[in-house]
């Protein structure tokens, strides 16, 4: 099994319904975890701070439900960094959805003859289902942005472009600036435009529903804002579609041929 980005973090800043994402019902995060040891997948734990990772497994869940064991290292000296880290992060994949979560309070042990790490259990527990965070995502080569007018603190309104990340028949996620204003669930932007390869500006009123800040392996960071397509005129949910299905064709034939 592989583990889909698995060098990416990803933190949930605002939600307009945080519940959708994020866990933090003891309860709901024992049965999660005793999934994943039930299905003996792979985590990706990487050691905060820091991008140094490696690939584990969970083990079980101590008969008090107060605690998880983890898998250690090969490395004997990665363990001793591994014991020495603030916190765990966590990733890995369960029926399609990914699951990020961190441990503290690691602590070496051997238990049953294997090393590991026995830990806290988790306070929160991230989940993110491929229909409701992960779309299609755009072209690195063929950029496809959105022409939103931004507030400015003088109450008048600057136009920009904004990249667009991923993107559906429903909403699309752009990339935020670094500043000049506020994303926050609820904030819209009416009067945006939709900018798509060969085919005119789609007006769209945009409302944004989330906010992750997105953490690559480099340490480079990027704010994701989610966003809801409203007042669109007919035809223009089948003109993104027609854009979707272009790509993703693309995408199959180009994977075609490297086989």
């Amino acid at each position: 099994m592989s583990i889909e980005h698995e060098d990416t973090r990803i933190e949930l800043i605002h939600a307009d319904d945080e519940a959708k994402y994020l866990l933090r019902d003891g309860r709901e995060i024992l049965a999660i975890l005793r999934n994943i040891i039930a299905a003996r997948a792979l985590v990706s734990a990487r050691l905060a701070p820091g991008n140094e990772s490696y690939l584990s497994a969970l083990i079980d869940v101590s008969e008090d439900d107060a605690s998880v064991l983890l898998d250690a290292s090969a490395d004997a000296l990665q363990n001793e960094r591994i014991a020495r880290a603030e916190a765990l992060d966590c990733v890995t994949q369960l029926d399609k959805v990914r699951i990020q979560f961190a441990l503290t309070g690691q602590r070496a042990v051997s238990e049953g003859g294997s090393p590991g790490f026995r830990c806290e259990l988790p306070t929160s527990l991230l989940r993110l289902q491929r229909r409701e965070f992960y779309r299609l995502q755009t072209p690195i080569s063929q950029a496809v942005t959105c022409t939103v007018a931004l507030p400015q603190t003088d109450g008048s309104r600057r136009t920009t472009e904004l990249r667009i990340l991923d993107i559906s028949g429903g909403g699309v996620a752009v990339a935020v600036p670094p500043v000049g204003v506020r994303f926050e669930p609820g904030t819209e932007f009416p009067n945006s435009l939709l900018n798509l390869p060969d085919m005119p500006p789609i007006p769209a009123r945009l409302i944004v529903r989330n906010l992750f800040r997105i953490t690559h392996r480099s340490g480079s960071e990027l704010l994701r804002a989610g966003c809801e397509f409203a007042d669109m005129p007919r035809g223009a949910e089948d003109a993104i579609q027609r854009y979707i299905l272009k790509v993703e064709r693309t995408r199959s034939a180009r994977e075609r041929g490297r086989l």
